[in-house]
């Protein structure tokens, strides 16, 4: 099952080919060879004419090379495509937002570590744990929206201010009448109540739970990070390797 990691890799090596072609240092090439070919199209006399296009083209693929290896421009590409699919400025909650910046730069950092290693097992290990963790801050990513949206909710606080006086008051007026229609009517708009109040309460737990569950998933985030920083690909064996899942 492809992860949200490996979706956006697909779609980083098209954005890292455009960020080869297109950065500042492949515009001097082009540049820089269109002029020679013009102005200098000789410059030995067992010069080709196609000498400098073909060094051109050269210094072009030297360029798109060293972008798609280098472990850098890797990771930041990654990490773009990932702050626009998971888009921090959309959690208007000041805490949960930070919370999810940091998760981010969590992801940059552990993505430039893959990277950075050299092919085998390590990297391969490492990889895996990028997979999954690229999973793990999705699921942090809905678990603050979804707070958020809950902290903002004014109806919800309003209603959890309200409920439990009206329904003090209902009860009140309960005990006062007499009448049997009256209480009845009054016993149907109390079961009501009641049934809106324990669902409140309902949410309440369970939005409770979710922010348990992102500390606690932040928290692991970050012994993760630490764990992956110790890690030293030239003489990390089996057994300190096997620390990362």
């Amino acid at each position: 099952m492809p992860t949200a990691r490996s979706e956006l890799r697909e779609k980083a090596q098209s954005a890292i080919l455009q960020h080869a072609f297109f950065r500042w240092e492949s515009a001097e090439v082009l540049a820089g060879t269109l002029l020679l070919a013009v102005l200098l199209p000789r410059p030995f006399p067992w010069w080709p004419v196609w000498g400098w296009p073909l060094l051109g083209l050269l210094g072009l693929t030297i360029l798109v090379y060293t972008s798609l290896t280098d472990a850098e421009t890797n990771a930041r590409v990654v990490s773009e495509l990932f702050q626009q699919q998971f888009d921090a400025r959309k959690i208007k909650d000041g805490a949960l937002r930070q919370e999810m910046e940091t998760a981010l730069e969590y992801q940059r950092r552990i993505e430039t570590q893959a990277h950075s290693q050299r092919p085998g097992v390590l990297r391969d290990r490492m990889e895996d744990t990028a997979d999954q963790l690229s999973d793990w801050i999705g699921n942090i990513y809905e678990l603050a929206l979804k707070l958020d949206a809950y902290r903002r909710d004014e109806l919800l606080a309003h209603e959890r201010k309200t409920v439990p006086q009206e329904i003090e008051e209902l009860t009140a007026r309960r005990r006062l009448t007499n009448d049997p229609a009256t209480q009845r009517g009054l016993d149907q708009v109390l079961e009501s109540k009641g049934q809106q109040w324990q669902t409140l309460r309902a949410l309440d737990a369970r939005m409770e739970q979710a922010e348990l569950q992102l500390e606690q998933s932040m928290t692991a985030l970050a012994t993760v990070h630490s764990q992956v920083r110790l890690i030293d690909a030239r003489d990390v064996d089996g057994g300190r390797s096997e620390r990362l899942e």
